[in-house]
This record gives structure tokens, sequence and C-alpha cells, in this order.
């Protein structure tokens, strides 16, 4: 470690909960706060009212140790300034890095895929029921949707990044308000059915990959873990833990919270009908509640989740595909951007047009490969490699985040059965 980091580290103390963790904790939490909230409730609600207490019970630990589990991994490599792909080359060699880059290219790019059928059912639903409208031809309003926002992305790349960063909170206080806005709708339909215990761990199990999509922050772990051990060098462990664990208990609070506030709100019919019409709950609330403020309120939020989103999963899987072609082809850099940007647009478009479930894509395509990057690989590395030794997490701690990992990912090969 060098003087400058040293310096940093005993100007600074680590046992400290300052303002500055707090923001980072904010800043984690806004990264998972997105559109797969607003598919959470009718997934996590499907089993009933109580397999849904097991799962938000559940949900903090596991999304905590996992999280801390990967901050300590980037911690591990040599170099101070190395981000998570520096590490897995360090660690795993060249090979390593390609499975890893890989992994996290089809870990971001379906979630695109969800956000273009996700936003040509939203603006359909709204246009049908709030403007009293005909729908529009789907290959043509989901061609105009993912091309504008596309475009958004492709030509004002730094004005979208902060419209989105802008976004996450007034997102966030309007979901907020919406659950404390539905507690007089609050009603027993959900704990009036029966519970079969005995298929309460499967219900559970089948329910674990979208909780791993919807707390999912792992995308700005490299950067924040980066940030903490400039700032206090050999001690950055203890404020990667403590912030990760702050933010785990807020998107417990809050996201648990919005989810049981709706479910509570409706039945079990009517999450299986949103379900059905392939649309996020706020756009379900909207077609079934009297109140105008949820009506027209709801579709907005959703559209603008949903595109908040967008723009940041649509930049990594274009810059992940990129790196992947560009790694096994001669063609120049502009080229391969060129087509890697019309294989996603193009791919997208023809997604939204098929409209598959949603919550399928998720489970299927979205999770598993979260899950093998997030749960299992810090794991892994904490066993076979050396550089991790003083960074162990304990074996309880070990052991309870890879059978998440591996719940996660067996869920997924279970129903596809």
């Amino acid at each position: 470690m060098n003087t400058t980091t040293s310096a940093a580290s005993s100007a600074q103390n680590p046992s400290k909960f300052s303002y500055k963790d707090f923001t980072w904790c904010l800043s984690l939490f806004g990264t998972a706060v997105g559109a797969g909230v607003l598919f959470l409730p009718i997934k996590a609600g499907a089993g009933g009212f109580w397999p849904l207490v097991i799962l938000a019970l559940i949900a903090a630990p596991m999304t905590w140790f996992a999280h801390k589990s990967l901050a300590r991994f980037v911690l591990s490599a040599k170099n101070p300034d190395a981000d998570i792909t520096d590490t897995v080359e360090e660690h795993f060699g060249k090979t390593g890095a390609n499975i890893i880059t890989f992994a996290y290219f089809f870990a971001i790019y379906p979630i695109v895929l969800i956000y273009g059928v996700g936003i040509t059912n939203t603006v359909d639903s709204f246009l049908v029921n709030q403007m009293g409208m005909e729908s529009i031809p789907r290959w043509l309003l989901s061609g105009a949707l993912i091309a504008a926002m596309t475009a958004g992305v492709v030509f004002g790349k730094e004005l979208m990044l902060k419209a989105t960063s802008a976004l996450v909170y007034p997102l966030v206080a309007i979901l907020l308000a919406l659950s404390f806005y539905l507690i007089p709708d609050w009603n027993s339909s959900m704990m009036s059915v029966a519970p079969d215990w005995s298929a309460m761990p499967s219900v559970v199990w089948l329910a674990i990959p979208i909780i791993v999509f919807s707390f999912n922050h792992s995308p700005v772990i490299s950067q924040f873990s980066k940030e903490q051990r400039r700032v206090y060098g050999d001690d950055a462990v203890k404020k990667t833990d403590a912030i990760t664990g702050g933010a785990a208990m807020m998107l417990m609070g809050f996201v648990m919270f919005f989810v049981f506030s709706v479910v509570l709100s409706l039945s079990p019919e009517q999450l299986a009908m949103a379900k059905e019409q392939n649309i996020s709950v706020l756009s379900y609330l909207a077609n079934v509640h009297e109140s105008p403020l949820i009506s027209y309120m709801g579709p907005l939020v959703a559209f603008a989740a949903i595109t908040s989103s967008y723009f940041g999963h649509f930049l990594g899987a274009h810059e992940g595909l990129v790196g992947l072609v560009k790694s096994r082809s001669g063609a120049s850099v502009g080229k391969i951007e060129k087509a890697s940007l019309i294989f996603i647009v193009v791919t997208t478009w023809i997604v939204a047009i098929v409209n598959p479930s949603i919550l399928g894509m998720i489970e299927t395509m979205g999770a598993p490969m979260i899950a093998a990057i997030l749960f299992l690989m810090p794991v892994f590395a904490m066993q076979k490699v050396p550089a991790m030794a003083k960074y162990k997490t304990s074996a309880p701690v070990q052991v309870f985040t890879a059978l998440c990992g591996i719940a996660a990912i067996t869920s997924v090969i279970y129903g596809a059965l």
C-alpha cells in the first residue's frame, strides 16, 4: 500500500459511519431499485402470505452476504485501482476473465430484452386502459419505443445518465408514498388462503431468482470498493461490510414494504391476472384502482423506472458485447460498436414483438448469471485464491451465500423441466 493510501487511511476512521457512507448506501440502494421491483410483488406474492414472510426474512442477509463478499473479492487485488475484471484476470487468468466477461454480458443483456417487452406492455396498457385508444400494432409500438430509448442513449449519453441518476430518488419517494397510500386497501384475502406447509420450501425456492434480480446492485460494487480502498487502505473491508449491510437493510425495509403493501391490497386472483397480462404491478393497479392518481401516476412511474433502467443496462450490454467481439475479431472498433448496437436493438425489438413472459425471462435468463457472479464466484475464490485468505467471511456466511446462489440457479433448471 502506498504512502498516499496509508495517509488517507490514518486520516479516516473506518469504524465511524459518516454522512458520506450514508450517501454510498443510497447509491447502492438506488442501483438496485429499478424496474425489477415493479414485478417483484407479482412473483413473490404468488405463493401466498407466509412464503412472502420467509422471503422477506432471508432477503436482507442473502443480499448483504453476497455483495459484501463481492466487495471483498475486488479488495483482494494487488493493484489498488483494479476493477472486478482486473481482479478476475489476476486470480483466474485470461481464460477465467473471458468466462466472467461472457457471463456478465449474459447477466445484463437479457435485462435489456426484458425492458423492451416491459416498456411496450406498459405503454400499450396505458393507451388502452387510461387513454381509451385502440392498441397500436405491436411491431410499430415496440419499434418506436426501443428506437427512441436507444437514440437517447446513443446521442445523449451524458444527459441520459444524469437524467437516470436524477430519476432514482423521485421514483423511490413515489413508490414509498404509494406503499402508504395502499394501506387502506389492505385486505385479508391473501392470508385467508390456507398455507400448504409441505410445499412452502419449494415455493420459496422458486421465488429466490426474482429476489436476486430485484435486490442486485453488483454493477456498482467494483467502483464502490475501489473508492473505499483509496480512502481507507487496508481498513476498507470494514467500511464495505458496513455500507453494503446498510444498503441491504434499506432495500429490505423499503422494497419489502412496497411488496407487502401491494400484495395485501390485491387478491391472489388479481396477482395471477397481472402475471397473465405480462404487465408491471403498477400498470395493473392503474387498471383496477378507482383512484385517478394511481390510474395515471402508476403507468408513468412504471414508464420512468423501465426507461431509466434500460439506459444503464443498454450501455453495459453494449460495452460487454463490444469487449467480447473485439477480443475475437480483427474488425475495427467502430464497426464492432455499430454491429453490436444493431444486434442489441434488433433482438430487443424481436423479443418485444413476441412478448414472452417477463417473469419467465427474469427467472431463466437474468437471475442465474447474476447468481453465479455475485453469490458463487467470491465464495469459490475464498476457497481457492491465496490472496482471498484474509478476506474470507465466516464459514456459515459462505455456506449460506453459496446455497442461495445454487438455489437461484437450480430453481431455474427445475422450473424449465
